[in-house]
């Protein structure tokens, strides 16, 4: 059983993780401007090599950050004795303007926390005029160990991914 002080560390982890370990997240220059147990807020820079037609995001950027931060509310407060591993489940998208020229910053809430099954809405936003571009929601399943982020177990005690 992992402590208030080890959940903390579980949690910090996993935001570094989020903007230095995972390379798409790198690549795309995702920022964390907010992790905590109430959610996240993570900034997306607008690049013209992301966009779909001079000055506008390509909608799969938006889709992309709205996985990453919808996860990331998941990891910012989750359990982290109910395992590490996490998978996006289903993912729905609703676009509803263009974001011309300027950046995107999503703001996601875990609204759902099952034992394994998780949900979290999200919402994205331009910067600086605050035009709402899109709007999602994501499932997310966690279980498992990732070793590579949340490193040796404390204990002995094995987390039972499904796997046989």
């Amino acid at each position: 059983m992992l402590s208030d002080e080890e959940q903390r560390e579980r949690r910090e982890r996993f935001r570094v993780h989020w903007q230095e370990g995972v390379a798409f997240n790198k690549a795309s220059n995702i920022t964390v401007l907010r992790w905590d147990p109430d959610g996240v807020e993570l900034h997306l820079p607008y690049r013209d090599d992301l966009s779909a037609h001079p000055g506008v995001f390509h909608g799969g950027m938006l889709s992309a950050l709205v996985d990453t931060a919808g996860c990331g509310a998941v990891a910012a407060g989750h359990d982290y004795n109910k395992g590490s591993r996490i998978t996006t489940v289903a993912l729905a998208v609703q676009y509803y303007t263009v974001a011309a020229g300027e950046d995107a910053v999503a703001f996601a809430h875990c609204t759902r926390r099952g034992r394994n099954v998780h949900f979290a809405e999200v919402v994205v936003r331009s910067r600086p005029t605050e035009k709402v571009l899109a709007q999602g929601l994501v499932t997310v399943s966690v279980s498992g160990t990732r070793q590579e982020v949340v490193g040796p177990e404390p204990s002995a005690v094995e987390i039972d991914d499904g796997a046989a």
